[in-house]
Parts: C-alpha cells; sequence; structure tokens
C-alpha cells in the first residue's frame, strides 16, 4: 500500500517530496519548482547563509594538509571564483573545461560556473595531447582550469591550436598566457549577485565526455535538472548521514564525482571527504575512514578487490554505517568476503554518464548478493529483448528507460550528434546498452554489455557469470572473459587473468584452473583458454576493457 508523498527534512523538502511503501521503501517521487532550479543559488547559496558553519567538505591534500570548508566557504569562494571568471571574460552559454583532479578549486569552479551559466565540462588529467585536442575542437571549448601538476598547462599549450580564450591554473607555478587561481582570486567580492536571467531548468548546465571503451568519446549534455536527479543517489542508495561524512572514491574528471561528491551529498547537507593524493593504496583508504571517522563509502568494485586482501582487523572501521559500489559489475565473491570482515554489506547501484542511478538496492530494500536491486523510482525500467518485445522475467535482455515522460537526470543528448542519440534514443525508450534479467521479485541482475555477449555452440554467454567463478579462486586478483575465433563452435571461451604476487604462471597454474572451471562451469561456458597478464587494459576511468582483449584476439586470426 502506499503511503502519502511526504516532504523532505531539511533543505530538500522545498524542491522534492518522497513516499514509501509499508516496508519503507522508497517508491515515489515529487519535485516542486523545478523550472527555476539551479543548484549553486537554491542549495549552496541557501546552505551557506542558512548554516554558515556546518562542514560542507573535508579536504586533504597531496601535501597532507588539512582544509575543512563550511556551506559559508563554499558559497563564499564559488563567487569569488564566479566573479574572477566573469572578468576574464567566461559568460553564459561558454564550454570550460576543468582538469582538476580533487583539488579543492574544483568545487569552487563548478558551483561558479553554475552560477554565471557557462557549461561545465569535467576531464581527467590523464588525458594526453589529442585527447586535448579532439575534446577542445569536439565540444567547442574556450576556457579551462587546469592544475600545474604533470605539466598540464604544457600539454594544453602544444594541444591549443587558438581555440582557448582563458586558460587559468593552480599551484605558484607563473605561466605565460596563464592566469594563476590562486593569486587572482582574492581580488574579488565574495558576492555575486544572481543575475536577472540567471542560468536554470532545462538550459544545459553541464557535458561529459564518455569513457569511449570502443569509439571516440561521445559528448553527454545534462541540464540544470540534473542535480535533483541524485537526491536518491545520496538518501536512498549511498544513505548519507548529515552528521556524518562521506567518501566516495573518484577522480573530479568522471561523473562518478559528482554521483557521490557534491550535488547529493549537498542537497541531504551531508559533508563529502576528498583526498587529493596522487598515489594511495586500499591500505591507506581504509587508514583514512579509521582516522577522519567516515561513515559511509562508495567505491568501484576494483577497490573492494584490493581491500579484502588486507587484514581488516587491523582497523577501525566501526564509524562506518553503509558502503555501496557501482561503475561495473560487483563479484559476489568480493561482496561476500567484505561483508565477513566488516559485517556491511554492500550496495550495489547501476547507471551511466547518460543517467542518475537508474537501479540499485536502496534503503529498506531486503539485498540479493550479487543483483543491482530494483529500479528508481525516477526511471520507469523495462528489459527488452533485440525487437523491442518487453520480456518475461528471467530472460536477459537489453535495460531501456520510457522516455514517454523524461526523468530528471536523463541526458538532454550526445552534443551536435543526432546520429549518435538516435540510436540509443527512439521508439520512445533509451537504450542503455547493457543487459540484464529480472527475477520473479522485481531485481535485476547485471549480465554484460550487449557487444561482450558471447555465442559459443549456439548459447548465448555472460563473460559476468564465468568472471565470477574464476574470482572464487584465492589467488585471482582480476579476471576477464571474452571470445576468440573457433573455426567449429564460431567462437570459443578465453579468461585473461591477472594473478596475486604469490602466484606464479604456469602450465601446473593452467592445469590447476582448469580443473576448477570443469567441477564449477558448465560445460558449453567452460573457458578453453588462459592467458596470464600482468594487467588488464582498462579505461582512463579504470573499466576493464574487455572489448581490446576480443579485438587484439580476432585481428591475430585476420591477420593469419
Amino acid at each position: 500500500m502506499e503511503k502519502e508523498f511526504v516532504a523532505e527534512a531539511g533543505i530538500a523538502g522545498r524542491f522534492i517530496s518522497t513516499s514509501k511503501d509499508d516496508n519503507g521503501v522508497i517508491n515515489g517521487i515529487e519535485f516542486h519548482n523545478q523550472e527555476k532550479f539551479n543548484f549553486a543559488y537554491d542549495i549552496v547559496d541557501v546552505l551557506g547563509r542558512e548554516q554558515p558553519d556546518k562542514l560542507a567538505m573535508l579536504h586533504i591534500s597531496n601535501e597532507k594538509e588539512e582544509r575543512r570548508f563550511t556551506f559559508k566557504d563554499i558559497m563564499e569562494g564559488s563567487s569569488k571564483t564566479a566573479n574572477m571568471f566573469t572578468k576574464m571574460g567566461i559568460k553564459k552559454g561558454d564550454r570550460v573545461m576543468l582538469v582538476l583532479k580533487r583539488h579543492y578549486q574544483f568545487w569552487y569552479s563548478i558551483i561558479a560556473l553554475h552560477k554565471i551559466g557557462a557549461i561545465v565540462i569535467p576531464a581527467t588529467h590523464q588525458l594526453v595531447q589529442h585527447d586535448f585536442e579532439y575534446r577542445f575542437k569536439k565540444a567547442n571549448i574556450t576556457a579551462i582550469v587546469a592544475t600545474s601538476d604533470k605539466n598540464i598547462p604544457g600539454i594544453v599549450d602544444a594541444a591549443d591550436k587558438d581555440i582557448l580564450k582563458v586558460k587559468i591554473t593552480t599551484g605558484k607555478e607563473k605561466r605565460d598566457g596563464w592566469y594563476n587561481f590562486d593569486e587572482e582570486i582574492e581580488k574579488y567580492s565574495p558576492e555575486f549577485p544572481k543575475p536577472a536571467d540567471y542560468p536554470c531548468g532545462k538550459d544545459p548546465m553541464l557535458m561529459f565526455f564518455t569513457s569511449g571503451t570502443t569509439t571516440y568519446p561521445k559528448i553527454t549534455t545534462h541540464n540544470y535538472l540534473y542535480p535533483l536527479g541524485h537526491f536518491i543517489t545520496a538518501k536512498y542508495w549511498n544513505r548519507v548521514n548529515p552528521n556524518g561524512i562521506h567518501l566516495t572514491i573518484s577522480d573530479t574528471g568522471w561523473g562518478k564525482a559528482l554521483w557521490g561528491k557534491l550535488y547529493g551529498q549537498w542537497f541531504c547537507e551531508a559533508a563529502v571527504f576528498t583526498f587529493d593524493l596522487d598515489n594511495f593504496t586500499a591500505r591507506e583508504i581504509l587508514q583514512l575512514i579509521e582516522k577522519y571517522r567516515i561513515t559511509t563509502f562508495c567505491a568501484p568494485p576494483t577497490v573492494y578487490r584490493l581491500m579484502v586482501r588486507l587484514n581488516f582487523q587491523k582497523y577501525d572501521l566501526s564509524s562506518l554505517e553503509y558502503v555501496t559500489t557501482a561503475g561495473e559489475a560487483m563479484s559476489p565473491v568480493v561482496s561476500c568476503k567484505f561483508t565477513e570482515a566488516t559485517g556491511l554489506p554492500v550496495k550495489e547501484g547501476f547507471g551511466q554518464t547518460e543517467t542518475t542511478l537508474i537501479i540499485g538496492n536502496f534503503d529498506g530494500m531486503k539485498q540479493k548478493p550479487g543483483s543491482m536491486g530494483k529500479p528508481s523510482p525516477l526511471y520507469n525500467v523495462q528489459i527488452q529483448s533485440h525487437d523491442g518485445e518487453q520480456v518475461q522475467p528471467g530472460e536477459i535482455g537489453e535495460i531501456v528507460i520510457d522516455t514517454s515522460t523524461i526523468p530528471n537526470g536523463l541526458f538532454c543528448g550526445y552534443y551536435n550528434d543526432e546520429e549518435r542519440t538516435s540510436m540509443v534514443w527512439h521508439d520512445g525508450f533509451y537504450h542503455t546498452g547493457d543487459t540484464a534479467y529480472m527475477d520473479e521479485d522485481g531485481y535485476y541482475w547485471y549480465v554484460g554489455r550487449v557487444d561482450d555477449m558471447i555465442k559459443s555452440s549456439g548459447y548465448r554467454v555472460s563473460p559476468l557469470e564465468i568472471e565470477d567463478e574464476i574470482m572464487k579462486l584465492p589467488y585471482v586478483v582480476e579476471c576477464a572473459v571474452t571470445s576468440v575465433p573457433n573455426p567449429l563452435r564460431g567462437q570459443e571461451i578465453k579468461a585473461t587473468v591477472v594473478l596475486s604476487e604469490d602466484k606464479q604462471p604456469s602450465d601446473e597454474c593452467k592445469e590447476e584452473m582448469f580443473s576448477f572451471f570443469k567441477k564449477n562451469i558448465a560445460d558449453y561456458k567452460l573457458p578453453k583458454i588462459i592467458d596470464f597478464v600482468k594487467e588488464l587494459p582498462k579505461t582512463i576511468s579504470g573499466k576493464i576493457r574487455r572489448a581490446a582483449i576480443k579485438e587484439a584476439d580476432w585481428k591475430d586470426k585476420e591477420d593469419k
């Protein structure tokens, strides 16, 4: 039985009401005053005035310097930055790239650009010259705010073909043609009056370049309603504590940072924890959780895979209340090991650069280990066959979103690319390109990307289910399952494996693994080839690139 809609407590209640079922699970959401919504003015500045001393961010620099930013600090710092950007010539509608690692200046800059109405384009500092050249041209970027680390300004200068009008860098180093953020900001007022034509609602606010695992990166465009879509992410999935502190492992160059380091968390009036270290280990993450009494935590499965190899008894993790994961599928083996060590279930979630959280294990929901959970009330989700028909429970199909009503959080389309947009958004649905099945209880189980599916001896095989079995071997750190050509079967299955340091690649090791496969994996899903590697190919956002392994194997066959 559905309960009445109730306004959320605090600042969120001015914009969002939710309802729950009798089990306490959120099943409905309504938005208010969204046509004029702007996160910078309506959340950051309001909190800066009404709760000026409340902690917004605890920041640890690469030099281990601690900075505590209140909401007043963020309000005034972003206003000073907005005045500075405006004076430098950045205006509403300009496209501005931010390459700021985890520097605190990222938070000043993104909020400032939201106030001005310039479109934010986060990017990773791992980009090289041709990456910048492609992005500058493709997105018509006119300004950049970049870290001085890793010679990023020098790389940007080499890539800039008289496209950029404004270049700003952080740090003490001075460079010709660049403003220095840290010197310039002190010249400006901490008040930035809201313009009469301030950006809001359906105006474009943010662009992400996708990871580009198989093609050149696409540009996903979001409007000012996008932050509203992250309320559920933080409140009912991360389950942030307004009196606690939340840590999401992500660089600011990726969409995940805005899932876990900004919008939803501040909507819920919770502080975020950020460490700007160049290099860090799973051990250091646990030490930070212990030292700073982190209450909620989110990380990609890769981090959990490394964590569970440590002795958790050496760390006091008693402050942790809730943990989540997203980015790629989580092995149930790793999830169970973490839970056994900490007592905390790892709540999986699923979303894309093009969306907010689509499916998740939400607060109040009974969890099934290995399942993504159930659809967010923001999205009307279906699983469809290749011919567009909704499949029955237990049948694999593509995850799609009904767009007869556009949910807050769904992208507006790919920038200047109607062809690519129409390929994924047609016939009243947005097609995610990810496959799954739904069980009889309505829980969704991830299978893989549409292009990752393997066809062997007439069967369709998900690489994920085989990888989950392989990960049960204690000496396997990571693995990827792909297809290789076979003249009789069409395709056969290959496992590419990273071993732990205490296990050496050998024929004996292969025989041991094949023996394990035969006992635990159905015949038609058995890997016939094992390839030991030191590391798996990954995108610069850290996702395993099965496509790169497959392409190399199939190309080798063609060459022969």
